[in-house]
């Protein structure tokens, strides 16, 4: 099995607002995360909260963009919840690349849109988080898809 997570999904949207999906805060806000907070250039912050009441218990607090080409390329670090831990304590920490690329639909501007979740270690507590994230990056592109296309 492949320690990788592939993730992929057709926006009915041109290239920039599928990637605004993924860099402006109220954007992200519609479908991956409770808050946000990135800075959409490299070294700035990819910080995601899911309990913002909290924000050091469930989010991406520290994380950073490691890339970003717009319209093409986005790339940053990734933590896990709190059953998940460990992830947050490696070094270097898991790591998201998300590309774009236009779509050959004639009638309206299609992105498509391919997520990379790479760095994972071994051993069954990594396997677990794998698989967790697995399941939350299907959803998490379910609700992209209805966010853009209804």
């Amino acid at each position: 099995m492949s320690s990788i997570i592939v993730q992929n999904a057709r926006l009915h949207c041109p290239l920039e607002r599928a990637f605004a999906m993924f860099t402006r805060n109220e954007l992200l806000q519609t479908w991956l995360t409770r808050v946000a907070d990135v800075e959409p250039v490299v070294d700035g912050k990819y910080e995601l909260f899911w309990d913002p009441a909290d924000p050091t218990r469930n989010s991406t607090l520290g994380c950073k963009v490691t890339a970003i080409e717009p319209q093409t390329l986005l790339a940053f670090e990734w933590k896990g919840p709190p059953q998940f831990r460990f992830m947050n304590e490696t070094n270097p920490l898991t790591h998201v690349a998300v590309f774009f690329t236009p779509c050959n639909e004639v009638l309206t501007p299609c992105t498509d849109v391919y997520l990379l979740h790479t760095g994972w270690g071994t051993g069954s507590n990594w396997e677990e988080a794998r698989t967790y994230f697995a399941r939350a990056w299907e959803t998490a592109f379910a609700e992209l898809e209805t966010a853009v296309n209804g």
